[in-house]
Order: C-alpha cells, then sequence, then structure tokens
C-alpha cells in the first residue's frame, strides 16, 4: 500500500486526518503509532474550529520529523526546515486551491444530516490520501 492508501484507511478506519497522515509514515520515522495518533488528534479538523487542515497540519509535523531541528542554537537546519515546510504547503495548496477547512469544505454540504456528514468525509478522506500523496512525491 501507499501512504496515501495507508492515510486513506486509517481515516476511514475512525481516525481523524491529522492522525491518519502522521500515522502513515510512522515505521520510517521510528515513531510509535499510538503515540502519533494522540499528538495529531487535537489537529483534527482545523483544530476542531475549521482552521488550517490537519491533513496538512500533520504533514507539517513529518516534514519535522525529517528536517527538525534537534540541536539547540542549531539554525540551519531549523531554516532548511522552514523551507521544506513551506515547498509541502505550497504543494498542498496548488492541489486543492485553500489550505483551511473552513475553504476547503465552504462548497460542501453543511449540518448534521447523514448525507451531508458522508459527503464531507468522503471529501477529506481524498485531502488525507492527497497530503501524504505530496509527502511521498517530495521523498518523505
Amino acid at each position: 500500500m501507499t501512504k496515501g492508501e495507508i492515510a486513506e484507511h486509517c481515516f476511514k478506519g475512525g481516525f481523524n486526518c491529522a492522525a491518519s497522515v502522521l500515522s502513515s509514515f510512522c515505521e520510517e520515522y521510528d515513531l510509535d503509532t499510538e503515540l502519533a495518533t494522540k499528538l495529531a488528534c487535537g489537529l483534527g479538523g482545523g483544530y476542531g474550529e475549521g482552521g488550517i487542515c490537519g491533513a496538512a497540519s500533520a504533514g507539517v509535523l513529518v516534514v519535522g520529523l525529517k528536517y527538525g531541528q534537534s540541536i539547540q542554537g542549531d539554525t540551519g537546519s531549523k531554516t532548511n526546515c522552514y523551507a521544506k515546510t513551506a515547498q509541502f504547503i505550497d504543494a498542498f495548496r496548488q492541489k486543492n486551491s485553500a489550505l483551511t477547512c473552513d475553504e476547503l469544505l465552504a462548497d460542501k454540504p453543511q449540518g448534521n444530516e447523514e448525507e451531508a456528514v458522508k459527503e464531507r468525509r468522503q471529501f477529506c478522506a481524498g485531502l488525507v490520501k492527497g497530503a501524504a500523496e505530496i509527502l511521498e512525491e517530495l521523498g518523505y
């Protein structure tokens, strides 16, 4: 399975968008899956408020796993991580035309009606898969 398929499977299995993306990269970065899903839980649904998409936020966490600063004073790694983060975010925006849940879901049915929720979840499953695919394409 590709990382995108793994992330989509996790999402459809009940994890939120952020937990699904981050957990699909746990093996490569020796990160405990239970810890990853807990860490990412609060990022789902745009921090639960329609803000920055949880799939994109988790993508940034994956960037940090590979390029993040781990030594105090190492500004070079921090600068590189910021550049790699911008590269991922630009690719996410280009693919999806937006970065926040509110913008991404603006034309989707609202409310708690079963069909509206189903359509939004299906759309978000595509965002989750897409975020993991972008990361794969960028070499994560």
